[in-house]
Formats: C-alpha cells, structure tokens, sequence
C-alpha cells in the first residue's frame, strides 16, 4: 500500500515537472486570461496578478528557475580562455 501510494506521488510529480517543462505558463486565474478586472464602478482595469499579460508563471517553473539561478550563482566561474590551468584548479 506504502509502495503504491509513493509510486503514486512520485508518477503525478514527474508528470508537473513535465508539464512546467512543456508549458510554463498558465492561464491567470484571477482574470481568467482576459487581462483586465471588473472594479465596483464597472471600469475596467488591468489584472494586478498579470499585469495585463493573461498568462502566469507556474509554481514549478517558478522553483525551476530558482533553483538553476541559486546553482548558477554558487558555482565557480570558467577559466579565463587562453590562460593555461593547473589541474588542481
């Protein structure tokens, strides 16, 4: 039962991440992908979660992204080319 309901878990994540890869963005949810809001004096205006755009990031992609700009920036840099490295470097 243990194994199954994990097999489970890790089959719907795999199929997020495959999604988030395919598609990163989704349509806004508080607009429902027109960009603009209804105020109460019936005046339109942009979607402040969208700004205007229609579509969102995906909180996957989102996670991607930090997670590769973390990994990025904590690495070392390359080598300047043409300068000969030592192979302890």
């Amino acid at each position: 039962m243990l194994l199954a309901s994990t097999g489970l878990i890790l089959l719907t994540l795999a199929g997020y991440a495959a999604l988030c890869a395919l598609q990163p963005f989704a349509v806004c949810r508080k607009c429902s992908g027109t960009g603009l809001r209804d105020t109460r004096r019936r005046s339109l205006k942009l979607c402040r979660r969208c700004h205007g755009d229609r579509y969102r990031l995906r909180a996957g992609r989102r996670l991607a992204n930090t997670s590769r700009s973390l990994h990025r920036d904590g690495t070392r840099p390359d080598p300047t080319p043409g300068k000969e490295t030592l192979p302890w470097q």
